[in-house]
C-alpha cells in the first residue's frame, strides 16, 4: 500500500539524518557514480570541448537577444544546429552525457526501491523533475 506523506509517521531528524548518509554513501559507491565523476573531470579538463560549448552558447545568446519573435532564420538555424553538433559529438561530452543517463537510471531505480520500502510514492513526493 502506498501512503501520502500526511498519512505516515515521520522518524526523528537524526535517523532521518543517518539514513540520508548512509544512502548517499551508497549512491557514492556505485560504479555509475564513480563513471559520471571521472567523466564531469574529463569534461572540464576537454579544452576543445569548452571551447565549443562556449561557442555554441555564445551563438545561443546572441540569437535569442537578437531575435525575441523565437522563429530563427533557417540559416541561423542550421548554424545553431551545426554549432550544437559539433560540440555533442566531442567524445568527452558523449561520455559525460552517458554517464549522467546512467546515474540517473540507477537513482530512479533507488527511488522506486525506497516507494516500495516504505510506502511512499516517493518519486510524487519531490518536487516536480527531481527523481524523474
Amino acid at each position: 500500500m502506498i501512503y501520502e506523506l500526511s498519512d505516515i509517521e515521520i522518524a526523528s531528524p537524526s535517523v532521518v539524518r543517518q539514513s540520508a548518509q548512509d544512502f548517499a554513501r551508497a549512491l557514492a559507491e556505485t560504479q555509475q557514480y564513480t563513471a559520471f565523476l571521472t567523466a564531469v573531470e574529463q569534461l572540464r579538463n576537454d579544452k576543445e570541448a569548452q571551447q565549443a560549448i562556449a561557442v555554441f552558447q555564445e551563438k545561443q545568446k546572441s540569437l535569442q537577444m537578437s531575435n525575441m519573435s523565437g522563429e530563427l532564420p533557417p540559416e541561423e538555424q542550421a548554424e545553431l544546429e551545426r554549432l550544437h553538433q559539433a560540440f555533442i559529438n566531442k567524445p568527452s561530452v558523449e561520455a559525460y552525457f552517458q554517464t549522467q543517463d546512467d546515474l540517473m537510471e540507477i537513482c530512479q531505480e533507488a527511488a522506486q526501491h525506497l516507494s516500495r520500502t516504505i510506502g511512499v510514492n516517493y518519486p510524487s513526493a519531490c518536487n516536480a523533475g527531481c527523481c524523474g
